[in-house]
Order: structure tokens, then sequence, then C-alpha cells
């Protein structure tokens, strides 16, 4: 009859309010399926008196569907707030549906992968870098110029007068020459460097680093969208669980006080505890009202990550086929696969050889100069020179004014700090293993212990209300005992979606947390498709996908 009737109610699947992971569960008929469904059962019928439920153990305000939806059936939790509160529930609520198209946490996972602006804008920069690498190469590589030039001229020449004997007889008069021409002309420049201190080599090779090391900042990045991503998740599915728990908690308080205070208008109780039945009621409201506001937070941090609004959203799962056996092999994996390790020993790379670039400056420069002219009306119309020319040209720095030793100088203090940040990064990544390590195992435990308390605390429950009908506890008891099994019912929510987070947090500080380790079905990125589309190419401002 019991199992008849959880099926009925719950599709064949444990409740997501008491389990938000399946890692524990033993399938669908097992006893630990059952317990969670009796939890569930308790949670939603957990005061006294055949007033509380109907006759299949529901209340009318709301009904919880599997996989984690909370669907609005009754207009008003609170009579005195009415459709203004409905509205307000309505609006945070989470649509109910088929659990074939639930939102799991891997597809939530995937999305992000694809849609996230800071992963797509660190993307970008990357390929922004692979750029790099063609122009350092362009040191090795001639460069052309052409030239044309048009211009007038004008000139006027004058020949003085020769006389004879006779002075006022000139033998030949003032002569005035004048001349127009247009010089033009066209010519070509090749220039090409043979040798300058190896600047070009070190170039390529400083422009090579820096696309590594940004690639793993990209994988950083990218576990850092998945972390996130699982945490937003996992946050809305405790808060909407939470604010479930809240509501139903104002539920049982108001059945609570509506029986104080028929027991008051009899004699059985004082006003002393109506007030404190009142007093609580209030608290609870004041909680449900905390507990939607934290999961609106929730939602929208989701929306931020994840790009679309939470819908269906199915239990998560823990990660613990890609948490490495023991804490010293995920340091292990860590010192030798984290990215932000790797990146900043790449960025060790850039600062060294940026040294050996600026020394370079302080070598000779080897050079050669071909150029090829064709001129016209140079000197008087119609007349034309065609000139070629070959030049090496050593070029022997003796004193730069300091600028360049100062560079040399500088650049090496730069080396330095690179590398005692890359210590520095290390040190983190080693303190992120041993602190999620830690949380992990406490998580872990915290679930089992969270689940012996709900138990305890549902244990006692009933054994206060069965004493205070006989008048061995007083309302206050009561409400306390209710108090602590919701206290308890929260923290196992709370300890669930820690196990599943902490599990992913020590992948990530492994440095694994990655969309192929995931096996999301998604098309990787793969930033080594860009790089050698650029790489070589000696012209073209038309990047390769089209733009």
């Amino acid at each position: 009859m019991w199992k008849a009737r959880y099926r009925a109610f719950f599709s064949y699947e444990p409740s997501p309010q008491v389990s938000l992971f399946c890692a524990t569960s033993g399938g669908i008929g097992s006893k630990t399926f059952w317990r969670d469904c009796r939890l569930k059962w308790h949670r939603y019928c957990p005061a006294e008196g055949p007033r509380c439920v109907s006759n299949d153990g529901w209340r009318d305000g709301y009904n919880v569907v599997a996989r984690g939806q909370v669907s609005v059936t009754h207009e008003s939790l609170h009579r005195k707030r009415g459709r203004a509160f409905a509205a307000f529930v309505s609006l945070l609520a989470l649509t109910a549906g088929s659990s074939a198209s639930a939102e799991t946490l891997e597809s939530a996972l995937a999305r992000a992968y694809g849609n996230n602006p800071t992963l797509n804008a660190q993307r970008a920069n990357v390929r922004a870098t692979d750029e790099n690498v063609p122009r350092a190469k362009s040191g090795n590589r001639p460069r052309i110029n052409a030239t044309a030039d048009v211009g007038a001229s004008f000139s006027e020449s004058e020949s003085p007068a020769s006389f004879s004997r006779n002075a006022f007889n000139p033998v030949n008069p003032n002569r005035s020459n004048v001349t127009r021409t247009t010089p033009r002309g066209v010519g070509l420049q090749v220039d090409q460097s043979l040798f300058n201190g190896y600047r070009t080599e070190n170039s390529i090779r400083q422009a090579e680093s820096a696309v590594l090391s940004a690639r793993e900042t990209l994988r950083n990045n990218e576990q850092n969208v998945l972390f996130d991503s699982a945490s937003a998740y996992m946050n809305v599915l405790r808060d909407t669980a939470i604010l479930n728990l809240q509501r139903n908690n104002v539920e049982v308080i108001e059945e609570q006080l509506r029986q104080t205070r028929d027991r008051f208008n009899v004699g059985e109780v004082t006003r002393t505890d109506v007030a404190q039945s009142e007093a609580r009621l209030a608290g609870s409201r004041s909680q449900a009202s905390l507990a939607e506001a934290n999961l609106r937070t929730s939602i929208a941090r989701f929306r931020q990550v994840v790009g679309v609004e939470p819908r269906q959203l199915a239990p998560g799962r823990p990660l613990d086929r890609l948490v490495p056996p023991s804490l010293e092999a995920a340091l292990r994996i860590a010192f030798n696969e984290h990215p932000a390790i790797i990146a900043s020993l790449h960025g060790v790379d850039v600062a060294e050889l940026q040294v050996k670039i600026n020394e370079g400056e302080l070598a000779p420069q080897l050079g050669l100069s071909g150029s090829v002219n064709r001129r016209y009306d140079v000197q008087s119309p119609g007349t034309e020179v065609t000139s070629a020319s070959i030049v090496a040209r050593l070029t022997v720095p003796i004193y730069e004014g300091g600028e360049v030793y100062a560079s040399v100088r500088q650049s090496k203090e730069t080396a330095g700090q690179r590398r005692l940040e890359a210590d520095g990064i290390r040190d983190q990544v080693r303190a992120a293993v041993i602190s999620s390590w830690g949380q992990l195992e406490a998580a872990r435990a915290q679930v089992v212990a969270a689940q012996l308390q709900v138990e305890a605390a549902e244990t006692a429950l009933n054994g206060v209300r069965e004493e205070a009908r006989v008048g061995q506890r007083t309302t206050l008891d009561v409400l306390n005992a209710q108090q602590e099994l919701l206290n308890a019912r929260v923290n196992l929510i709370t300890a669930q979606r820690d196990r599943v987070v902490a599990s992913y947090a020590v992948v990530q500080a492994s440095g694994r947390l990655n969309s192929r380790a995931l096996g999301l079905s998604v098309q990787h990125y793969s930033p080594k498709l860009h790089y050698d589309q650029v790489k070589d190419l000696w012209g073209g401002t038309t990047t390769p996908d089209g733009r």
C-alpha cells in the first residue's frame, strides 16, 4: 500500500529535495529509495492530527514535481498575502515538465562551454595572440616599397649683351632662356635584414611561447567557467529545495497555530503558547522570504554563467570518476597538468627571451638594400635616366645613451618576477588541491551525518508530539522539535549540494576539468586549428573565418 502510494506520487523517481544527487541511491524499490520517500512524506505531512493532510497525505498548497521541479497548484500559501504572493512564487518557480526533457548538469555545462561570453572572449584573445608569430617572422622577410613622384620645374636664364668699341652699338643684345619641364619618375626599393643580433629568431620563439601560454590560460578559464556552471546548477537545486522546505514549514506552523488557538479557546493552553506559535510563524515567514531571495539570486547567476534560464533541472551527480584516488595523486597530477602552472612557466620563457631580444640591440646590424629608379625630364625636356644600386650596410652601435642597457637590466628583473610568480601559482594550486580535497572528505561525512540527523530529528518530533498529547510536553517543545527537523533537512540538502560541488572542485584543482574529460556533447574548440592557418601567412587582411 505504501509503495503503491509512493509510485503514484513520485513516478518511480526518488525525491530530489531529499536527494539532490543519486550517488548513494539503491535504486527504485530499494530500502534507500523508500527511506527517501518516507522523508519526503514526513516533510509534507509533519503536523499532527487528522486535519493535517488529505486522504493521500498531501496538502493542497504545493506539489513537488520529480527531479527538482516546483509547480504552483494552489493560488495562495498565505491567505493574507493572496494573489501577489502567488504571482511572485510563479515568477521564481521552475516550470514543471516531463523528465525526458529535463536539463541535466552535463547539458548545462555544454551550454556554458559554447555560449559563455568570458570563455569566448578568451578564445578570441588566443586567436589574436596567434598573429604575433607571423609578425615576428616578418623580420626575416624582405620589405619592398614602390615610389612614384611627379612635379613641375621652371627656370629662366639671361645672357649679358656684348659691345663693340662704340658703346652705343652692341654687337649681341641681352638674351633670356626659359625652360619648363615636368620631372617625374618611379622607383622600387628592397630592404633585407641579414643579421640583427638574433632578435628576429628570439622574437619568433617568444611569440610561440606566448601562444602556448595563452592556450593554457584558455584551458584555465574553461575550468573556471565549467566549475562556476556546476556550482550555479547545484545552487539552484539547493535553493529550490530549501524554499520548498521553508514554505512547508510555514504551513506546518500555521496549522500548529490554528490548533493552539483552538486549545486556548477551550482552556487547554495559555496565551503564552499562542504567542510562541505566532512568533515562530513570523520567523518562518521571514525565512521563506529569504529563501525566495536566495533562489532568485541563484537563478540570476545560472543565467549569467550558462546563458539560459534554469528549466526542469535534473539531479546532479558527483564527478567521482575523475577524482584522483588520493591527495598525493591529486597533487602530482596538478603539478604536472594544471594549466595555470603551465601558463606561468611559458610566461617565464617569454620574459627570458625578451632579455635576449634586448641584448640583440647591442649587436652589429647587417642589411642589404637594392633600388631601381626611372626618371623623366630630369634636366631638360625629353631626357630619361635609369639608375640601379645595391648596397650592403653594416651598423655597429657604440653608445645609445644608456637606454638599451637599461632595457636589458629591466627585462632581467621582469624575468625574475615571472619566476617568482610561477612559484606563487604553484603554491596556490597546491593550497587549492589540499583545500578542495578536505572539503570533499568533509562533504562526504556531512551527508552521512545529516541523513542520521534527519532520522533522529523525525523520531524526536514524533515522540514530542505524542508526549504533548498527554500533557508531558509544551507547545514550545513541539515548535523546537519541528525547527530542529527543518534545520536537519536543510543541512542534508546543503551537504548534498556541497558533495557534488566539492567533487568538481577537486577535479578543477587537479587541472582536469575540461570538456573532453567530462565527455560533453559539444564541438570541442581547438586553438591549434587557427594557429596552423595563420602562422606562415605572408599577407592578407581577411581572418580565417572570413571577417
